[in-house]
């Protein structure tokens, strides 16, 4: 089965899950959205990339670049980054990959809703 159709059938026993028209899996999570995609970069090398908008079109001060750098430090499993847009605002962002080749659907489950709470748990922290 492609790791794609794997990994939205996983996910759909846990979540709700949108696939869109180029394969991509979009997730919403506690107040952020997700996009999934399973991606071979190597032969048997598939990666699973999540990228999480956390907080969006923010006003850009020293106050939200240093709660975001104290989230990008204490987040385990992502990096979080802030995307200025336009030099007044920016969108909070967090992306973690991790193979996905051998892990059982329960496994894949686990480590993304560990991903989305982590993610969750950062835009509590920079939006309170």
């Amino acid at each position: 089965m492609e790791s794609g159709v794997r990994l939205a059938e996983a996910l759909t026993a846990v979540i709700p899950v949108e696939v869109e028209p180029d394969g991509a899996l979009t997730l919403r999570y506690e107040g952020t959205f997700a996009s999934l995609r399973t991606v071979t970069i190597a032969e048997d090398i598939e990666m699973v990339s999540v990228t999480q908008v956390l907080a969006w079109d923010l006003p850009l001060n020293a106050d939200l670049r240093k709660r975001v750098a104290a989230q990008a430090s204490s987040t385990m499993l992502g990096t979080v980054t802030l995307a200025e847009q336009t030099g007044k605002r920016g969108d909070v962002m967090l992306r973690y990959n991790f193979p996905g080749e051998g892990l059982t659907d329960q496994a894949l489950q686990t480590l993304v809703l560990m991903v989305l709470a982590g993610g969750a748990d950062a835009r509590r922290a920079l939006t309170d």
